[in-house]
């Protein structure tokens, strides 16, 4: 079997959305009236928190395949004003929505024992106003978002190699800017944060035999497995991973933005980055060489992401291990591409619907395991649920 990218198809039907005459299908996507569309017709589980377990209706698996979105959108109607990181979340909220990721990860692993026979992963985004508002492809969600996905490994075995050149695929030897010139000053600034649950990992020693990912982003395994997702501690530890990141992402792209060494306002490090980071010389210089093109290239500056925009994931990898890795969330890239797995998700109604009913049974089984729980309702109004 030869070590590379992947790609897949994965079938989706035909969208029985009406976007209005003389508007983009971006406008329409950020509207309340889509989120509304979303929870009526693919919902699944609603909390009072207004945590959202829906359908991925143009998913990336037929396997299992759910997200849980922070649904805000009938109480702050400004799309730019919504939670769209976990450290933006009100205590409560930030409380059951781990429970919730415990239980439909616990979900996955019973349900999917054998890390030979498919790949088990956990992806949180932060789609969000850093994407260049005039660019194609603006996230249609502008709020919190985690994503639950199978693959069976026959099918990624099967799959074509994917272009390596693919400017979605996140890896150290392509987009992943930290990675190629800074990876040193990197995971030394992330050695702060002093962790007990999960500890450092060569990213060759977890990726993925069928694919080769993830490339050169920090890891860390998670001691003692699943049993941990339940120790309120772990979910703390997985706070800081995405804290540091955000320092040293705020921290970079504010002495690219003006020049001046400076530690952000809301650093959670500060004493780290004044040590570690504006001392270093690379760190500096790589910041200003970024500056000078953002000036001289306007394709490229249209191209930056000035506030802080990450992929976190929660990964089984072939040793059955839980693995966790987090990335910058480059414009058009996929959590799957994290591991190296391209999904072109293609109109095809006859095979989507071959494989439909055997996914909604197991979306079914997982959304049961959160109403015994107590967490929330149930929500029945779609016809594909009957």
């Amino acid at each position: 079997m030869t070590q590379t990218p992947r790609t897949i198809i994965t079938p989706r039907p035909k969208l029985s959305l009406t976007i209005p005459d003389g508007m983009a299908p971006v406008e329409f996507f950020n509207s309340p009236a889509n989120l509304k569309n979303l929870a009526e017709e693919n919902g699944l589980f609603r909390t009072p928190e207004n945590l959202l377990m829906f359908r991925k209706l143009i998913g990336h698996s037929m396997e299992f395949d759910t997200s849980i979105i922070l649904d805000t959108s009938r109480c702050i109607l400004d799309p730019l004003g919504r939670s769209v990181r976990r450290d933006q979340m009100e205590h409560q909220q930030k409380r059951v929505w781990e429970h919730m990721t415990q239980i439909l990860i616990d979900y996955m692993l019973e349900k999917y024992p054998d890390p030979s026979k498919h790949l088990i992963l956990c992806g949180e985004a932060s789609l969000d106003s850093t994407w260049p508002l005039n660019k194609p492809g603006v996230p249609s969600i502008r709020m919190i978002h985690n994503h639950f996905m199978v693959f069976p490994m026959e099918q990624l075995q099967e799959a074509p190699p994917a272009d390596p050149a693919n400017p979605n695929l996140t890896d150290s030897g392509h987009n992943a800017m930290f990675l190629q010139n800074l990876s040193d000053v990197y995971y030394e600034f992330l050695e702060v944060l002093d962790l007990q649950i999960l500890s450092p990992i060569s990213s060759a020693d977890c990726s993925l035999k069928v694919t080769g990912y993830p490339q050169g982003l920090p890891s860390w395994v998670l001691h003692d497995g699943p049993e941990r997702l339940k120790d309120r501690y772990f979910w703390y530890e997985y706070e800081q991973v995405l804290r540091g990141f955000l320092d040293f992402y705020r921290t970079f792209f504010a002495l690219t933005a003006t020049g001046d060494a400076q530690i952000p306002r809301d650093a959670n490090f500060p004493d780290r980055i004044d040590k570690v980071l504006l001392t270093n010389r690379q760190f500096v210089k790589v910041a200003r060489q970024l500056r000078e093109k953002v000036i001289a290239d306007p394709q490229f500056a249209n191209n930056i992401r000035w506030r802080p925009a990450y992929k976190q994931i929660l990964y089984r990898d072939d040793k059955g291990r839980l693995i966790v890795t987090i990335s910058q969330n480059s414009v058009g890239n996929a959590i799957t591409e994290l591991l190296g797995i391209v999904v072109d998700r293609v109109e095809d109604e006859p095979a989507y619907e071959k494989l439909a009913a055997g996914l909604t049974h197991r979306l079914i089984e997982a959304r049961d395991r959160l109403q015994a729980a107590n967490l929330g309702q149930v929500i029945n109004g779609s016809n594909w649920l009957q």
